[in-house]
């Protein structure tokens, strides 16, 4: 085998180890939708994902207008092994309400929630790629395996405080929150769809279940895309909601992002729109590697090259 064919059989065997890790070379960001991606931020891995967004609300009905502005702040943290994650996700809303006869001010957390999540599924571990180095059309022919989504569960409890003016009791409580969640790479990768089937508030009088779908898409390596569609339904609110935006990554361990929002129906009206940062630390994280011996599907001139570069990568550090 010639030196080029090695060295090309090698570059693919290392990125579909890549997937045995959690972690990735850049950040990934579940910013600027409300999806919760699949896969954790990796072992010991802290990431903080902030935003600041304005709010105009208009009822029909109700005949009143509002707004105001929100703050939000998720914190990721990769607890014990690459698969768990502990999440905080914490929503402060403060709004000016104005009637025919009446004007107040509504402020307070609108949500808090503690929880953790846990990747039960991905298809790609134990999975690797093999490279055709006689066929341009073997290589790029379609990949089945991107339709087989990574599958993650996730369950938390809302901690709402007493007389807070977003709840719809007026007692502090804490009720469980559950989610199903999936993740599909498609086509070369640049394409990512999430789906999250949510039931919230579950043991009280007014349980909420809902669903967001988003697509993302990589439009170079520093810029992304996102559409998103959400809808909840409860005897308390229901809505269907419309987002879009982008992300910009600055570094591999920072991104900032803009997005606006608008739901589907007119009691009320609502339009949101944001910016945010998140920010990732991950100076404990031990990479994840395998041991090449073990794979005995390589070639072994692969497996010869793979450990003579990782002697010089060692040397070198």
């Amino acid at each position: 085998m010639s030196q080029f064919k090695i060295l090309l059989a090698l570059a693919i065997s290392l990125l579909a180890n890549y997937n045995y890790g959690q972690h990735t070379d850049e950040i990934n960001s579940n910013r600027p939708g409300l999806t919760m991606s699949a896969y954790a931020v990796g072992k010991s891995v802290i990431q903080v994902e902030t935003g600041v967004y304005g709010i105009q609300e208009n009822h029909r009905l109700l005949n009143y207008d509002a707004s105001g502005y929100g703050l939000d702040l998720n914190l990721r943290y990769g607890f014990f092994m690459e698969k768990l994650e502990l999440l905080a996700d914490i929503q402060y809303q403060n709004e000016d309400f104005v009637s025919t006869f009446n004007q107040y001010n509504k402020s307070a957390l609108k949500q808090t929630v503690l929880g953790a999540k846990y990747l039960i599924f991905d298809p790609y571990k134990n999975y690797e790629k093999r490279i055709n180095v006689y066929s341009w059309k073997a290589n790029h022919a379609f990949n089945w395996r991107q339709l087989i989504p990574a599958v993650s569960v996730f369950a938390g409890a809302n901690f709402t405080m007493k007389n807070n003016p977003y709840a719809f009791s007026n007692e502090a409580m804490i009720s469980p929150k559950v989610m199903l969640i999936t993740q599909n790479h498609l086509g070369d990768g640049s394409w990512v769809f999430v789906t999250n089937i949510i039931a919230d508030y579950i043991s009280t009088d007014y349980p909420s279940y809902g669903y967001i779908i988003t697509l993302t898409k990589g439009i170079s390596r520093k810029w992304s895309g996102f559409i998103e569609n959400q809808g909840f339904k409860s005897d308390f609110y229901s809505d269907a909601i419309m987002r879009g935006g982008a992300a910009f990554l600055l570094n591999k361990n920072m991104q900032i992002d803009a997005s606006i929002s608008h739901n589907l129906k007119d009691t009320p009206t609502i339009f949101y729109g944001g910016i945010g940062f998140s920010w990732r630390y991950d100076t404990n994280y031990k990479e994840v590697r395998i041991n090449l011996d073990d794979a005995p599907s390589q070639p072994r001139s692969v497996r010869k090259a793979a450990k003579k570069d990782q002697k010089r990568k060692d040397a070198i550090e």
